[in-house]
């Protein structure tokens, strides 16, 4: 009533305009013009132009439309000219609705206009009728917004979509109150209808409706904020022919269903008791995920990275990568052994990566299915970074080529924080995919777990809409609304770049695995199970009653599957080995090809020619007309001053390291929280222009014409998702020097899950390489308890060298050889130069292993830390031990205390042993790589030495750092023929204290400590 209000107001204010004006309004004399644009409280918008009908909010913003026309009638929408033209006229013979325009949040979404209503318009309009429209359309936003609740999604019958059997008022048409319930509106043309619009009645309207969001599909899209990505997707589904099919459509439906049930009842039938995590109740799945590759290789994608859970991916991986069955069956053979090294991982965890044609498209196309631990949703991150690097070496900078497709279950996909973490990586330029389809296979249960009591959204698929992304939640035992959505997904994603979501609601038909019990905790859900038919069954009979495919034709399509899936199993169990390489997701042919004839531990030097290069480079800006701040240039004078007395700090160090790599043709990607500055202000890799905004430079990518490009980007807030990140990135190539760095080592263990479960283990039970290398700042230093340790230990743990074992390599084998066993590198070094080597060798060795580096605080600008260039020329290499060359070495044998120790707590114990000029009685050695172990070097420190009593000295407490990872293998490096005593801080369940005199008085204690030469 109140829209009527204002329309009857405007009304009363035109007519007693004088007739002179109103005869005129279709171009109103200057003078009209003149008094009414003088006015001051009169604010003209050519904006309003795009306004639609009955958006108004007051009787002062119809005004302003009512002046803007006066002053120009095409400044705004044809619906407000139409209808001030009427009212100027002498009254009201209809009411004019426009179609919807650009500005969906602000216009109706149909047309609703009695001017064209015929013979049923009266020839006056009475309040009713106007109330009637508004409601019609009223009643269309509320379908388009919430028939996804009402929606038949639940295969079963027994859940509904958002897990309430409550209807929503805005849904049910008797809360309308509406006069008329036959009453006839206009729909504009492809609104609700297909064609030219045209004139319906509310029953039809709501038949349609229904037909189209609340049937086998529910679409949630009217949360986006793109309008145009909202009118895309409402086209796509009120199409009226949007989900028509060809029976030969229906028939490659049927035909995969086929592959999908009866390859997971071949392996029922012949491994019983064997645990695979079977599709069975969500067959849909294969092709779905089928035609999302058919159709986004038609669109010009060719390359596919898959993330997915364990559930359904021996499916995926016979029936979708097309892996060979006989390498798929041979992993149920218990008598089967791997003929090369690693533990191996349960067959549905493994990755492959497959190459063949799609013979829907008749192109090539690209499938890596990433290997994944059974932590659900970890694996988000690592195929978001592996599909940015594959686009990255590509040239795809649109993400027109690769993709990446992740798989997703129902309690996972609303429980796991990853999986927030990895939507908001989309939009970031750095990080961004360009876009990617998830499919959530929505079981409706979490292990156990009824869905009721696992989240608190309505929906699983919730999280999406925190980046705005369209959901279409679909029935999985309707396999042509599925196929539809996946079509409709892939197309979306292929035009906007983004994220989007398909919710595929089935069922689990066994308990968690095929051996467990479901009925203990889900007993009226199994009921239901058991006597549900299967999708193929359901759909063959409806494409048989539609003359689609004969009886005959289905068992001689599933008799001929049957026969691969033996002739494979036969193949299998004829072959008494099988290659864990085989089940490669990165398979890096021509780097292993080359590397295999190739193991030598170059040197990892360069000439000086380079490094003065790269330093002036580093200590300039090219671009003129670039404002820095004024503490960059202080920064670059301090380089330039470096270079002058050739040395190096370890800001400079490590963009030498960078700078070189990239001279070499190698891509360098560093990412973290704060990387592009650094947390302590060290690195400023990309300065800002203090005047222009976001204008930056990279003073590492204007080094040499043709050298490879330099990534340095902040991350989101985020350890977890950003590691797993670069950890994907990182598998991709392995020419590429991959880094990530926390913003404080202990923030790494949020992380934990990827640590463990991918950058530790995933060699030996995937055979899959990693360079990746981590940045951890780590130091006691007075700052607390959550910024001091990097957790060292931790790291220390998961490495697999044996402590009790003296490796038995020829020397000149013997570091590339422990390099080659290991899981991965752990160091603590204490120079600028060696944290150069380190950086390069992981690009010069033969083989990939993970560097985790404890990179310093203090150290970044201690006037002792630093190097010459003379330690990082041509000919140099990293030292995995740094021996005592000082004065001990001249009186050996009277040296009293020989003391190990790694990291800044070197430079604190020379300085007090100077000071204490114990200089000829204490030898110091420094570790720098703790893992592997070098046990070489250890024993000929100690051997040099020969009656000094032997110490670990560490900054950390007892129970942490690195002392119960050296004691034994300084041991074993001794033969045991001295024992090794301990200084430091005592046991603590904290890093570090947050006091400050307490930090002192620990760290004077162990300096003290160190330095007591008595007997």
């Amino acid at each position: 009533m109140q829209r009527l209000q204002l329309h009857r107001t405007l009304l009363s204010r035109l007519r007693n305009l004088d007739a002179a004006q109103r005869k005129a309004q279709v171009c109103p004399p200057a003078s009209a013009l003149t008094s009414i644009t003088s006015r001051s409280d009169v604010r003209i918008y050519s904006s309003l132009s795009n306004e639609p009908f009955l958006s108004g909010t007051s009787s002062n913003y119809v005004e302003e439309m009512y002046y803007s026309w006066l002053t120009d009638p095409n400044s705004v929408h044809k619906s407000w000219d139409v209808y001030f033209r009427k009212l100027a006229e002498g009254g009201v013979d209809g009411l004019y609705i426009p179609p919807p325009s650009l500005e969906t949040s602000l216009k109706p979404q149909s047309a609703l206009t009695t001017s064209a209503l015929g013979a049923q318009a009266p020839s006056a309009v009475s309040d009713d009728f106007i109330e009637d429209n508004v409601k019609v359309q009223k009643i269309i936003r509320a379908y388009q917004t919430m028939g996804h609740t009402i929606a038949d999604l639940d295969p079963l019958g027994i859940n509904s979509g958002d897990l309430t059997s409550e209807t929503h008022k805005e849904l049910d048409i008797e809360s309308y109150d509406i006069s008329d319930p036959n009453v006839v509106v206009r729909v504009p043309p492809n609104i609700l209808f297909s064609g030219s619009g045209g004139e319906y009645s509310l029953p039809t309207i709501i038949e349609r409706l229904r037909d189209i969001y609340c049937t086998t599909t529910g679409i949630e899209y009217m949360h986006m904020r793109d309008v145009e990505q909202v009118e895309w997707v409402r086209n796509r589904f009120e199409n009226r022919n949007a989900k028509n099919f060809s029976n030969w459509d229906k028939r490659l439906i049927v035909e995969r269903l086929i592959r999908s049930q009866r390859f997971e009842e071949f392996l029922a039938k012949r491994f019983p008791s064997e645990k695979r995590f079977g599709l069975e109740g969500a067959e849909v799945l294969i092709p779905g995920l089928k035609t999302i590759i058919d159709r986004s290789n038609a669109l010009g994608c060719d390359t596919f990275v898959f993330g997915m859970p364990h559930r359904g991916r021996l499916n995926v991986l016979a029936n979708v990568a097309r892996k060979p069955l006989n390498e798929i069956l041979s992993l149920f053979e218990s008598n089967i052994l791997p003929e090369d090294v690693g533990s191996a991982d349960v067959k549905y965890h493994l990755g492959v990566f497959q190459e063949r044609i799609n013979h829907v498209t008749n192109k090539r196309v690209k499938i890596m299915v990433c290997a994944n631990p059974s932590h659900l949703e970890a694996v988000d991150p690592v195929a978001l970074g592996k599909t940015r690097a594959e686009q990255f070496y590509q040239g795809d900078t649109l993400g027109k080529k690769c993709m990446a497709i992740l798989v997703h279950g129902d309690a996972a996909f609303a429980g796991q924080g990853v999986v927030y973490e990895s939507f908001h990586l989309n939009e970031l330029p750095s990080y961004t995919t360009h876009g990617t389809i998830h499919i959530v296979v929505n079981n409706q249960i979490g292990f156990t777990t009824d869905p009721r009591f696992s989240r608190s959204s309505p929906y699983c698929t919730d999280v999406a809409k925190v980046t705005g992304a369209p959901i279409f939640h679909v029935n999985g035992d309707d396999p042509e609304a599925v196929m539809h959505v996946c079509n409709v997904a892939s197309e979306f994603r292929a035009k906007f770049g983004t994220d989007c979501v398909i919710d595929i609601v089935c069922y689990r038909k066994n308990g968690h695995n095929e051996i467990d019990e479901p009925s203990f905790t889900q007993p009226l859900m199994y009921k239901k199970i058991r006597s549900h038919k299967p999708v193929l069954q359901s759909y063959l009979e409806k494409c048989i009653s539609q003359g689609v495919i004969t009886q005959e034709e289905f068992e001689q399509q599933k008799m001929e599957y049957d026969k691969i899936c033996e002739s494979a199993h036969q193949e299998a169990t004829s072959k008494p080995v099988f290659k864990n390489k085989s089940w490669l997701d990165s398979p890096w042919h021509h780097f292993f090809d080359t590397a295999s004839t190739n193991m030598v531990y170059e040197r990892t030097g360069v000439d000086e020619d380079t490094i003065k290069h790269i330093g002036t480079c580093f200590s300039s800006i090219k671009d003129d007309t670039f404002k820095p701040h004024p503490g960059i240039n202080r920064v670059m004078k301090g380089r330039k001053e470096m270079l002058e007395n050739r040395e190096i700090d370890w800001a400079l160090g490590e963009a030498l390291a960078f700078g070189s790599l990239l001279k070499e043709g190698v891509h360098v990607r560093l990412s973290g929280q704060d990387v592009e500055r650094g947390t302590f202000s060290h690195r400023h890799h990309v300065l800002h222009d203090q005047i222009v905004d976001k204008k930056t430079y990279n003073q590492l990518n204007h080094l040499y014409p043709n050298q490879a490009t330099y990534t340095v980007c902040n991350s989101s807030l985020s350890e977890y998702g950003v590691l797993g990140f670069e950890l994907g990135y990182s598998l991709s190539s392995p020419y590429a020097l991959v880094l990530w760095e926390a913003q404080f080592g202990d923030f790494s263990n949020t992380a934990q899950c990827i640590i463990d479960q991918f950058i530790a283990s995933g060699q030996s039970k995937w055979y899959r390489q990693s360079g990746l290398v981590m940045l951890l700042p780590h130091g006691m230093e007075g700052m607390g308890p959550e910024h001091s340790s990097a957790r060292l230990e931790r790291f220390l743990q998961l490495c697999c060298d044996d402590p009790d074992l003296f490796p038995t390599y020829a020397p000149h084998e013997f570091t590339i050889n422990q390099l080659q066993e290991t899981n991965m590198i752990v160091m603590n070094c204490t120079t600028p130069a060696n944290f150069f080597h380190a950086l390069r060798r992981q690009i010069k060795l033969p083989f990939r292993k993970p560097l985790v580096v404890m990179t310093p605080k203090s150290l970044l600008r201690h006037t002792d830390a630093r190097s010459s260039f003379d330690d990082i020329l041509e000919g140099t290499k990293f030292h995995r031990l740094i021996a005592e060359n000082g004065p001990p070495v001249e009186n050996a044998e009277n040296v009293k205390k020989l003391v190990f120790c790694s990291g800044k707590v070197y430079y604190d114990i020379i300085k007090e042993r100077n000071r204490l000029n114990l200089e000829y009685d204490i030898a110091v050695a420094r570790l720098e790589q703790i893992c592997p172990f070098p046990f070489d070097r250890v024993q000929q420190e100690v051997e040099k030495f020969p009656n000094a009593k032997v110490f670990w000295a560490q900054e950390e407490h007892k129970n942490q750092g690195a002392f119960e990872y050296v004691r034994p293998r300084i041991l074993t490096s001794m033969g045991y023929s001295r024992p090794i005593g301990y200084i430091g801080r005592s046991v603590s369940a904290a890093p570090a204290t947050g006091n400050k005199a307490v930090h002192k008085l620990e760290h004077d204690q162990m300096l003290y400590d160190i330095m007591d030469i008595k007997e």
